[in-house]
């Protein structure tokens, strides 16, 4: 992913989000705040990006986003269930979100071999009832390095959130 990219793709999102009106939020964990960072270098976000949870650590899902501890064990921090309990959790702490997105992943060095490079990206919409419908998506980081892949989540992170404001139109 190459910084040109990620600018404008969070130019693209920024701008989406305003004719939404929708405002943001994100939990991340493998990308350590990068995906809100990259939105937030856009002027005038302040409007739409309502923030972001950096949960790397387990304990911290838990406190900061209710992502239960059943869970973890049984599923990994690596996870669908996880990336879902991730972004419900940020949507319910962040009452002026309208949308959240989550990202939980591996990405090396020393991952075990079926995680290696995997990373999973949750959304949801605030739904008029709770709980809202997350939708998870799976991705394999085809880069080699860890800051490589970091990047291509983030970028992938918000691709998957624009795409999620076009469907819901």
């Amino acid at each position: 992913m190459s910084g040109a990219d990620a600018t404008s793709l969070a130019q693209r999102l920024a701008q989406r989000l305003a004719e939404r009106r929708c405002r943001i939020v994100f939990a991340e964990s493998c990308t350590a705040g990068l995906i809100a960072a990259t939105l937030a270098a856009v002027p005038g976000i302040s409007r739409w990006l309502c923030g972001s949870a950096v949960t790397y650590r387990e304990a911290t899902k838990q406190t900061w986003l209710g992502v239960s501890e059943q869970t973890l064990a049984q599923f990994t921090a690596v996870s669908a269930q996880v990336a879902q309990q991730m972004a419900w959790g940020v949507l319910e702490k962040t009452p002026e979100a309208d949308l959240a997105v989550s990202i939980t992943g591996h990405l090396g060095p020393g991952a075990p071999t079926p995680l290696d490079g995997i990373a999973f990206v949750g959304w949801c919409f605030r739904p008029a009832t709770s709980p809202a419908a997350v939708t998870v998506e799976r991705l394999q980081l085809a880069a080699a390095s860890r800051g490589e892949r970091q990047r291509d989540a983030a970028k992938a992170a918000l691709q998957i959130a624009l795409d999620a404001l076009a469907e819901a139109e």
